[in-house]
């Protein structure tokens, strides 16, 4: 007798490997008619729905919309719609309740979705209305990827709309249109048969370019941990590839497998990983610190935005008779007084010209030395320069001069600033605006500078303290600090007292000892550090020493520097392309007498 046939076989797989079948899900195709094309300076003048699912219609959603405004007349001649028409219909935030409660459960889908969808997200913010977290489908990107150019010159709705026989032309109105793209759709969805897509999943995913091969190494995540911590994906010797820091770090490494990371250079560092290490974190501060450390000493090749902590400079006083101001990369104990640090070469520039504005410290590089006197250069012609190379000034009354920045980066900017800020005031009020502008974006960047090597110091300057904040579950997120830097990471349960966990912490802390040096450790670390201690809900447990701020600091400039940024066109402060010098000649801090 042939043997009984082998029962059948059956396999659990993975919620992420569940699709939902095309057939059962429901579609809402959208679209609108507006003012213009963008939702800051523009208006809805029309919606248009067609519920779908199946392949029969469920139910339409046509209503017109005032605008607010007169509708431009370009647009009236575009979609017919007057100011005539919408001037009886309701307003947005009266329309969107109905609509919403249209599309619930649904699939958004529209012809060039960032349109339609930006505009429908923000007349929701507008109106404080929740946008729902629902999927979306664009049909046009979906016919790029399905369609060639030898079927069709462009994917425009009035190309697609004939091409696949839609009963309804796209005619610039909403229902219309809406209809058409209906069509279209269940036409591009006869295409995905052969392509062996037939779920909703695989449908976002082709539309989004998912390389299969990246698919595939999936199960590079599997073994990675829930909670905070640090990811580095390895390459084929396994070196580090790329670093990153999430919450949750296993969904976040799974996340680089699907449809969802559209980055070109991480799509190919994927294609090189052979595996992922995860570092599991106490809470974020420690992960964030992890992933700095181990982007400074892997440099992985893939983590090219991240910042590093040798490609900060400062600007530095040095330390001779008549000392200069120089930009350098390296802060050593004892070698002058440094300011900074600054993100490139623009913004150290910068600084040092908005200090050469007034304090008359000589450009030179040479080393001076006052008993051997030197002829002068041009600078102390134009009054730029006390000219100590001729002797014409000496050792003290050059230091008077130096103190004066000195003092501003320890503590008291003032005698620095103030006559800043009133050439800023006398050349706007002299309508030389261009002028005032670029110096008031040199001093906006020397006065961040101050600020922030200000706060790093009295950080720095600390040998120890504890922090602890709530981390939503009823317990604490402890962190240990010693001259700025994270010396130990732990948590305190509901069930458990932050005394009890503390002590065990503190004794397994780093050692950091107190070096005379600027920073025991990179800035970055300290600065992370700091925005965690001035985050609201976060207590300072333990202290030694002194945690204090340089009196009386550069609080009283907060205001400067909201003006500058609320009246800065540009994101880019050194977008001024001139040089650097000045041409009138500047009032200068005199040395004391």
């Amino acid at each position: 007798m042939p043997p009984p046939p082998a029962p059948p076989r059956y396999e659990q797989v993975s919620i992420a490997d569940v699709g939902t079948p095309l057939a059962q899900v429901t579609f809402v195709v959208v679209d609108l008619e507006t003012t213009g094309g963008s939702p800051k300076d523009s208006a809805i003048t029309e919606i248009g729905a067609v519920r779908v699912r199946g392949g029969q219609v469920l139910g339409e959603f046509q209503t017109l919309v005032d605008p607010g405004h007169e509708i431009p007349p370009y647009i009236s001649v575009l979609t017919g719609i007057t100011s005539t028409m919408v001037a009886t219909a309701p307003r947005i935030g009266a329309v969107l309740p109905a609509f919403l409660e249209f599309a619930r459960g649904a699939v958004l889908v529209a012809h060039n979705a960032p349109f339609d969808l930006g505009f429908l997200r923000a007349a929701c913010a507008e109106n404080g209305m929740a946008w729902p977290a629902a999927a979306s489908v664009d049909t046009a990107v979906l016919a790029r990827r399905l369609l060639s150019r030898d079927e069709v010159p462009n994917c425009k709705l009035a190309t697609l709309a004939p091409y696949f026989s839609a009963t309804t032309s796209p005619t610039h109105r909403a229902l219309d249109d809406a209809r058409a793209t209906v069509d279209v759709l269940h036409g591009l969805f006869e295409r995905l048969g052969p392509l062996g897509v037939t779920t909703l999943e695989e449908l976002t995913g082709l539309t989004r370019q998912v390389d299969p091969e990246r698919r595939r190494k999936r199960h590079l995540a599997d073994a990675v941990p829930h909670g905070p911590g640090v990811y580095l994906f390895r390459g084929p010797k396994d070196e580090p590839l790329y670093v990153g820091t999430s919450g949750d770090l296993r969904s976040r490494v799974r996340s680089y497998f699907t449809s969802g990371e559209q980055r070109s250079r991480i799509t190919e560092m994927v294609g090189l990983a052979q595996r992922v290490e995860a570092i599991p974190c106490a809470h974020a501060l420690e992960a964030a610190v992890r992933e700095l450390r181990l982007i400074a000493r892997h440099k992985p090749r893939y983590n090219r935005r991240s910042r590093f902590p040798e490609r900060a400079l400062w600007v530095r006083l040095t330390e001779e008779p008549f000392p200069r101001l120089s930009v350098v990369r390296r802060v050593r104990p004892d070698a002058g007084v440094f300011l900074g640090p600054f993100p490139d070469r623009r913004a150290a520039d910068a600084a040092v010209a908005a200090v050469h504005e007034v304090l008359p410290l000589r450009q030179c590089t040479a080393r001076l030395s006052p008993r051997t006197p030197v002829n002068a250069c041009a600078l102390a012609d134009m009054g730029r320069c006390g000219a100590p190379c001729t002797g014409a000034q000496s050792v003290p009354e050059y230091a008077g001069v130096a103190a004066v920045f000195a003092a501003a980066v320890g503590h008291d900017p003032r005698p620095l600033l103030g006559p800043l800020l009133e050439r800023v005031d006398r050349l706007a009020g002299e309508e030389r605006y261009e002028d005032a502008a670029v110096l008031r974006d040199r001093v906006a960047v020397l006065v961040r500078a101050v600020r922030r090597r200000q706060r790093l110091a009295s950080l720095a300057a600390v040998p120890e303290l504890v922090l602890a904040r709530p981390d939503g579950e009823g317990g604490w997120e402890l962190s240990v600090v010693r001259y700025g830097r994270l010396a130990a990471a732990g948590n305190a349960p509901r069930d458990s007292t932050v005394r009890s966990v503390l002590s065990g912490l503190l004794a397994t802390a780093e050692t950091v000892p107190g070096t005379d040096a600027e920073h025991p450790t990179t800035v970055d670390e300290t600065e992370l550090v700091l925005r965690w201690l001035e985050k609201p809900g976060t207590r300072l447990v333990q202290l030694t020493g002194t945690l204090a701020c340089a009196a009386p600091g550069t609080g009283a400039y907060s205001g400067f520097l909201a003006r500058v940024e609320a009246g800065r066109d540009a994101s880019d402060p050194f977008a001024d392309g001139r040089s650097l010098g000045t041409r009138a000649r500047p009032e200068r801090i005199a040395s004391p007498a």
